[in-house]
């Protein structure tokens, strides 16, 4: 849509309020809203000012004033709002240069999608995650200087079993038996779909919801892939979407990649594949059916997997999934159908307009417009210097023994782990100016300040029940 054609979708649908939407630095969507008289043509050029210094990541307090450009193409209806609301997601500027924020994620996004453009090698990005996530009814948590704790519960649980439910009438999931039977095992059938339908009619298309494998609720539903940007628009709308129909249920939503001990985490299997003038350009005669190409973005991934885990693995809690010997895709090695491996090459379909490659490792805290910008700088670089990914790994990892096995290099243990990869493997992502050197360094002064200190520096409760009598 142009301005034009915006103020007009407005007018036809009544909406009063304008809520302007942009990501924060860690991944957070933010907005605030006008009355729908603020909004005209010029504000589709001039912008609307906010304080960028109360944005985590962001400004210092002497250079807060920033403004967001709305994007015409992002506008739709909001619909969760009592009043109609017209929603445009926004860009990043500074208000005396009037140039791209640096750090703001979805510029990142943009210019990843024009330097692939610049390459010659493709023209369209495509990402297709599957992001999932779990469905609690109920959650507590604090930590203070005497206590920390959380507590999690659902309907679904298997520690409810001998529940006094008034009555309990069973049904839960036992531990990693959760994928995926029918009702009543499955109770959150209809709260899927609701969250399902939403996303449809908000114009994202969805090919897929089921439970997934843990207990207490755990599912996924996975959009159809789309360019890169677009992605990163849909990825935060989904976000959205899925916690505000939970709450308006009663219940809540979580993308922590590891709120349970004892069960499976939540991943985001991404599926990546490029495109030039309307051609996939991973299909081929290769191994698994795809091209040279493919097999050289595939060297990419796993050539700059541990700097990568930075911004797809972005928490300390997304270390308690990826742990080696698990079912966690912590194996950098690629595979056509072995699960364990970072890398897979689904075999779903021969079509060619379906050949992409799945990167297995990534979780739902990132920020998509990043992780998603990182991932493509990974694949082009691979492309660009034909990086061999070596023999496919169609084995069972977990079964190979230690001296094969000692040979398959793993992702990082940590955040920390992660962050020294990237201090140390970031060349890649500062090409064509995609990623900066002041955005690199504030992730990683941000994560070690406000997120791996504040954890290391405090008692686990665990740790009460190891050496409480010591």
């Amino acid at each position: 849509m142009t301005p034009k054609d915006v103020l007009a979708f407005a007018k036809e649908k009544g909406a009063k309020v304008v809520d302007i939407r942009f990501m924060d630095f860690p991944g957070i969507w933010q907005h605030f809203s006008v009355p729908i008289c603020e909004l005209d043509e010029g504000g589709f050029e001039d912008g609307f000012g906010f304080d960028g210094s109360s944005i985590r990541g962001w400004q210092p307090i002497n250079l807060s004033d920033m403004l967001v450009i709305p994007d015409a193409a992002t506008a739709v209806m909001d619909p969760f709002f009592a009043v109609p609301t017209l929603v445009l997601i926004g860009n990043i500027a500074d208000p005396i240069t009037r140039e791209p924020y640096t750090r703001d994620p979805r510029n990142i996004a943009k210019k990843a999608e024009a330097y692939l453009k610049s390459t010659g090698i493709g023209d369209t990005a495509y990402m297709g995650p599957e992001a999932e996530f779990f469905i609690f009814d109920d959650v507590r948590y604090d930590s203070k200087p005497n206590a920390g704790y959380y507590f999690l519960d659902s309907i679904e649980g298997v520690w409810n079993t001998g529940r006094d439910e008034c009555p309990n009438l069973g049904y839960k999931p036992r531990l990693k038996e959760g994928y995926f039977p029918v009702p009543p095992i499955d109770h959150l059938q209809d709260l899927r779909t609701e969250m399902l339908l939403t996303l449809e009619n908000l114009g994202i298309a969805v090919e897929c919801q089921h439970h997934e494998v843990a207990t207490a609720g755990q599912a996924e539903i996975d959009m159809r892939f789309a360019p890169l940007l677009k992605m990163g628009d849909q990825l935060a709308w989904f976000k959205y979407v899925l916690k505000n129909v939970a709450v308006k249920n009663g219940k809540t939503v979580t993308f922590m990649p590891k709120p349970l001990f004892g069960d499976n985490g939540s991943g985001m299997h991404t599926h990546v594949s490029i495109w030039k003038d309307g051609k996939p350009l991973f299909a081929g005669d290769k191994y698994a059916g795809v091209s040279e190409m493919a097999l050289w973005a595939i060297g990419g991934i796993i050539k700059h997997c541990k700097a990568l885990c930075a911004f797809t693995n972005p928490t300390t809690n997304s270390y308690k999934r990826l742990v080696p010997g698990y079912e966690a895709p912590v194996n950098l090695a690629y595979s056509s159908r072995n699960r364990s491996a970072a890398v897979r090459i689904p075999m779903y379909s021969t079509s060619p307009k379906a050949k992409r490659i799945e990167f297995r490792t990534p979780d739902p805290s990132c920020n998509g417009y990043m992780a998603f910008s990182a991932i493509l700088m990974a694949v082009l670089d691979g492309i660009q210097n034909k990086m061999d990914p070596g023999d496919p790994l169609d084995k069972d990892i977990y079964s190979l023994p230690p001296e094969e096995l000692a040979k398959v290099e793993s992702a990082p243990g940590s955040l920390p782990e992660a962050l020294d990869a990237l201090k140390a493997d970031h060349e890649f992502l500062l090409k064509g100016g995609v990623f900066t050197q002041d955005v690199l360094d504030m992730w990683i002064d941000y994560k070690i300040e406000k997120e791996v200190d504040p954890v290391r520096l405090r008692p686990h409760p665990h740790e009460f029940s190891l050496y409480f009598d010591i």
